[in-house]
């Protein structure tokens, strides 16, 4: 996945309102950037942090630039931008890159209760259903986790899958690790002590789950090799 346009440096200020965030341009502008992303972004939106964000040119968007990026210590980066999964494992998919997933690919699909599904893939093995996850929290060694906050539902994602599996279908949960310096995975139950009943729940009934790294640069995002999931 390529980033539309060009990244440009700057120096984070403050994000708030979940959505919003104050940067400085590297022209020593301040600006304002979109931040796609509703969750808690712990340890990724410290004032002083070296940010990249893209400018765009659209007339219907108020803001003309999105911060996607943040980067870390010991030349490594993070992405922020939690739209950027489905893209990536999108790309992933249809490429046949996804191991254990092949077939044809369909988006945003509905199924359960009033839910879409992330993808659908109908191959050989008939209909799996495949939901996509963006995880960057990090927080002992080179672990990641998801959640970094409470989701309800991402936890109502998790009883869907399991019902899918029940009906004779495969399921699948992705997680995409938008990160550069973990090698594994795990699920944050401190956090979301009800998301991970519905994961361990979901995972007993049948649920596969991938873990994929991220190969991040200031030119975009790939998917990369799978990563261990640990507990649930």
């Amino acid at each position: 996945m390529k980033f539309y346009t060009p990244l440009v440096p700057a120096t984070l200020l403050r994000r708030y309102k979940r959505f919003l965030s104050d940067v400085v341009l590297e022209d020593g502008r301040e600006v304002t950037a979109h931040c796609p992303n509703p969750g808690a972004m712990t340890g990724l939106a410290e004032p002083g942090m070296r940010v990249w964000v893209e400018p765009n040119d659209d007339p219907r968007k108020k803001l003309k630039y999105g911060w996607r990026l943040t980067e870390l210590p010991g030349g490594h980066i993070a992405g922020i931008d939690t739209g950027v999964p489905n893209r990536v494992v999108g790309e992933a998919l249809r490429a046949g890159a996804v191991p254990g997933l092949t077939g044809a690919v369909r988006a945003e699909v509905k199924y359960g209760a009033n839910s879409r599904v992330d993808f659908l893939v109908t191959g050989d093995r008939g209909d799996t259903y495949v939901e996509v996850k963006n995880c960057h929290l990090r927080r002992d060694g080179t672990l990641a986790e998801f959640p970094d906050c409470v989701t309800t539902r991402g936890a109502k994602h998790m009883d869907e899958l399991a019902e899918m599996v029940r009906q004779g279908h495969r399921a699948v949960l992705i997680f995409l690790v938008q990160r550069t310096d973990c090698d594994r995975v795990s699920v944050a139950a401190d956090i979301d002590p009800g998301y991970a009943r519905a994961f361990g729940a979901a995972r007993a009934a049948g649920v596969d789950v991938l873990a994929l790294s991220s190969r991040i640069t200031t030119e975009g995002v790939e998917a990369g090799p799978p990563l261990p999931v640990t507990g649930g």
